[in-house]
């Protein structure tokens, strides 16, 4: 895990994390693009997702639920701001449509030969609720978490094709 900063984007408001895919730039995005992969995956260890509505376009919106290994429930809604196939996603990500807390995703992907660089970059609209997000959710820990299922079914994929 990194922490950088950018103009008008302080660091304290934001998480990266990153991680580098034994698999190809367009089948790493596509594990992104369409429900039946991204339930497979999303999420830390342990948990699940299910999925109300799911439309992967510009202003299109991903409404979900996760379901932590302890039982609780985490409502969770996605609109998808910008899709560059096959290197970017940007997102607005929240507990509701109209959440005043909702956090802004960057998704980038990099071909390195068969494999892929990803990075997610997460803008908070404050340092409190990074911290929260840190400290409460352990979002940092959750993020390489979900980048490690990432990894794994984006492997299971690849060998299926092979």
């Amino acid at each position: 895990m990194t922490t950088t900063s950018r103009a008008g984007e302080p660091a304290d408001r934001e998480i990266v994390v990153a991680r580098t895919i034994g698999a190809p730039q367009e089948l790493v995005f596509e594990a992104f693009t369409q429900v039946r992969h991204l339930s497979r995956w999303w999420g830390p260890e342990g948990f699940t997702t299910t999925t109300r509505s799911f439309e992967f376009r510009v202003g299109g919106t991903w409404d979900f639920a996760m379901h932590g290994p302890d039982g609780t429930e985490y409502q969770e809604w996605i609109t998808w701001r910008e899709i560059v196939p096959p290197e970017r996603i940007a997102l607005l990500h929240g507990e509701s449509r109209d959440d005043p807390n909702a956090f802004e995703s960057l998704l980038t992907f990099e071909a390195a030969g068969e494999q892929t660089w990803i990075v997610m970059r997460t803008v908070f609209p404050t340092k409190e609720l990074r911290d929260e997000a840190v400290d409460r959710y352990h979002a940092i820990e959750g993020g390489e978490q979900t980048l490690h299922n990432l990894a794994a079914y984006v492997a299971q994929l690849k060998g299926a094709e092979d």
